[in-house]
């Protein structure tokens, strides 16, 4: 994978990887809020393994992207920014996004975006809010940092049970950013959770009958057979809106399904791909 850089019409400038035939189906990698592009390193890795072109970014405020600051984080502009991001591409490109990834490409659809295929990670237009709210808890509940990278990994450990601890704490960096104290803060914009819950659920509420639109796209909704974000009457709802939705569970896994099984969900992905956008063979 190659480092590259897009620019948005807001101004903005957009870090990810590229990796992969440019000539091959071009799959798109969306994280999740508060996390980075290097959560897919295993998605990645295994989709140009299967000959696609892909392109792994940091949403805007995440990671290496630019800040947007107060007010720059709504769903209509996430999906302006994956917009721009696969309009240079020669070919139609399939989606995948976890969480605010999944969210912005549903925003795209009832934009009028008509991706061959999307693969939807744990998100509906509906997602319980009690779940939501814990992700808020957990993403501003340490406002000074973290002294240590076990003091992240406790934090990670206690809120997510699913995850194991990893050996080797230092690949945590990739999501962190060191101050000049030397204390650690996640790698995103305070700005980005600058918003009442009720506003961003009802945003994405709002993508239903936009994404009714787009039903003749095939769409796989990805479940952690934990998760405390997606439940049956969320997805009950996306299924009347998209009636060719497609489930699979992965067991053992929470709301950070690919971290949680990477190669549950690896398999998942890739079978849903090879049915409806295959990769060119090498």
């Amino acid at each position: 994978m190659r480092a590259t850089r897009f620019s948005t019409a807001g101004g903005l400038t957009l870090v990810g990887d590229v990796g992969g035939d440019p000539a091959a189906p071009c799959v798109i990698l969306m994280h999740g809020g508060g996390q980075t592009r290097f959560s897919w390193m295993g998605a990645g890795a295994a989709l140009v393994a299967a000959c696609y072109h892909v392109i792994n970014f940091d949403a805007r405020g995440h990671g290496e992207s630019d800040w947007a600051g107060p007010g720059g984080y709504s769903l209509a502009l996430h999906a302006r920014d994956l917009a721009e991001v696969a309009g240079g591409l020669p070919g139609p490109v399939a989606l995948v996004g976890a969480s605010l990834g999944g969210a912005t490409a549903l925003r795209a659809m009832a934009d009028g975006m008509r991706p061959a295929a999307v693969v939807l990670v744990d998100i509906v237009p509906n997602p319980d809010p009690k779940g939501v709210a814990r992700i808020r808890e957990f993403m501003l509940g340490k406002p000074d940092g973290f002294e240590t990278l076990e003091e992240v990994a406790d934090a990670i450990a206690a809120y997510n049970p699913h995850r194991r601890r990893p050996a080797d704490l230092e690949g945590l960096r990739r999501n962190l950013r060191e101050t000049e104290t030397g204390r650690f803060r996640w790698h995103w914009d305070p700005a980005f959770l600058g918003r009442e819950i009720d506003s961003e659920l009802a945003e994405l509420a709002d993508t239903v009958e936009g994404a009714r639109e787009a039903q003749d796209t095939p769409v796989l909704l990805i479940r952690g057979s934990s998760s405390d974000v997606v439940n049956d009457t969320g997805t009950a709802i996306l299924q009347d809106v998209l009636p060719r939705l497609e489930i699979f569970d992965v067991a053992g896994a929470g709301h950070m399904v690919a971290g949680d099984r990477n190669d549950v969900f690896n398999g998942g992905m890739l079978q849903f791909l090879a049915r409806y956008f295959p990769a060119t063979a090498r």
